[in-house]
């Protein structure tokens, strides 16, 4: 079972083809980690084990005739509770939704499920992926496999914590200002959020329309690119979806760096000493010379102009968030917890005039960040400013309500691919996240320098202290 675990989904892929390895063994394998883990982790709100099996049967029977359906053929996944699965609750953490049963699946869920992939299950998150703490006052708290006493991040923080323990072999995140990031950070493994409109949010619970973003957590790059060739791509029943052509995400993975321009702040925006920790500085410094050692030039530059983005995103989503939610907030606020219902009522801004000057700002930053990528081929960024907070340090979790989005917000205003993977650990063992910032649609580019980054490091090899 453990080395089953261990297993990336390449490797259990070619163990699937050689049929040395059934769907049936790999699907139990990781229902009886989560029936032994999940009650001390609280990643998962619900396990589809019943409609998991039956999958795998199925799945073994196509193997047995050369009939595999995709990338993901047999690989075990599971999914962010705010996408619909037909026939099955969707809460969306909410007690809005508690008696809410999905009548079609999401258009991301057909696309892993047409690749060939075995459903698990619903995974926790943070009401309405409305926070970056990930705690869930409805459905319960959900723990971080490096410490149980610390925060997953959010709003996927069932997601981060599921991959990172092994639960899954990989998941759907979605990522409104950071929400696949900031967990993939906190949790030590590898979360992409594609560029806007390259995967479909089609019957996924909204917090922002104008930023919502769906993409894939794993833990390599590898396996994020795996998972990303089966989601990608146009839907033509998501009117948030672009139709523009996808690439093969994993045939160039392996060719680096070598001549890249690779741009590192210099300025006040990564390297604050109020905000961001000496750790993640000196983490985020020697990730630049990993790049450098393998051939890139490293390229200082001042991106203080992306810092004004971070408030202005959180005013757009307050914003969508208040005109989705309008009618619960007159019929049935009492639902909301605590923390989620105080945001609705004080994020979205003051005036219409206020709202216009947020959206010119919006596309004034989206043409700096082009010029931007004139001079450069991918951007380096700490994925957060500081590690998971312990739930009982009150002040660093309200930092952390503040801050944690400092570095990852900016992205979704531009619609950008941004990856985050593990770069380091701190001094009490938790994970520290580099972000890879690339052009528009080139979501090939951040996963070919996570993939040289990955290769040059071992922080991604490094498991939670957990039983495998």
């Amino acid at each position: 079972m453990s080395s089953l675990m261990a297993m990336t989904i390449s490797e259990a892929t070619a163990h699937l083809i050689k049929r040395d390895l059934s769907a049936q063994e790999l699907t139990q394998a990781h229902l009886a980690r989560i029936s032994a883990i999940d009650g001390t982790l609280n990643s998962f709100l619900l396990v589809m084990a019943e409609r998991a099996m039956q999958q795998a049967i199925q799945c073994d029977a196509e193997i047995q005739r050369d009939a595999r359906r995709g990338a993901l053929h047999a690989i075990p996944l599971g999914v962010k509770d705010l996408f619909e699965v037909n026939g099955f609750p969707t809460t969306a953490g909410s007690k809005h939704l508690a008696a809410h049963q999905s009548m079609a699946d999401a258009g991301v869920v057909t696309r892993l499920e047409d690749a060939g992939a075995i459903l698990l299950g619903k995974l926790n998150m943070h009401e309405w992926a409305m926070g970056v703490i990930g705690d869930n006052t409805h459905y319960g708290t959900c723990h971080n496999p490096w410490d149980v006493d610390r925060i997953c991040g959010g709003s996927s923080s069932g997601s981060g914590a599921a991959v990172a323990a092994g639960l899954v072999m990989g998941a759907l995140g979605s990522d409104t200002r950071g929400s696949i990031r900031i967990p993939a950070a906190m949790c030590g493994i590898v979360g992409l959020k594609p560029t806007y409109g390259r995967v479909s949010v089609r019957g996924a619970f909204p917090l922002s329309w104008t930023l919502d973003h769906a993409g894939p957590m794993a833990r390599s790059v590898d396996d994020v690119a795996i998972l990303l060739g089966a989601i990608a791509g146009y839907d033509a029943d998501d009117p948030y979806s672009v139709d523009a052509p996808t690439d093969d995400y994993s045939i160039h993975l392996k060719d680096g760096v070598r001549g890249w321009r690779i741009g590192i702040d210099v300025g006040e925006y990564a390297h604050d000493p109020s905000i961001v920790s000496a750790e993640v500085s000196a983490a985020y410094r020697q990730a630049a010379e990993v790049f450098r050692d393998q051939g890139a030039e490293v390229v200082p530059l001042n991106v203080d102009w992306l810092m004004p983005a971070v408030l202005s995103s959180r005013q757009l989503v307050g914003a969508d968030a208040a005109a989705f939610h309008a009618q619960r907030l007159r019929d049935d606020a009492d639902l909301f917890g605590a923390d989620v219902l105080l945001r609705l009522r004080s994020d979205p801004p003051a005036s219409a005039a206020e709202y216009a000057a947020i959206r010119h700002q919006h596309a004034a930053l989206q043409w700096r960040a082009k010029q931007l990528f004139h001079d450069i081929d991918v951007l380096l960024l700490p994925t957060l400013p500081f590690v998971a907070a312990r739930r009982d340090d009150q002040a660093m979790m309200d930092k952390g309500r503040t801050y944690y989005s400092r570095f990852t917000s900016p992205f979704n205003i531009l619609g950008l691919p941004a990856l985050s993977l593990p770069c380091g650990f701190d001094h009490d063992g938790m994970p520290i996240g580099l972000q890879i910032v690339g052009r528009a649609w080139r979501e090939a580019d951040v996963l070919r320098a996570g993939h040289a980054f990955e290769t040059a490091t071992e922080w991604h090899l490094r498991k939670p202290p957990l039983p495998m």
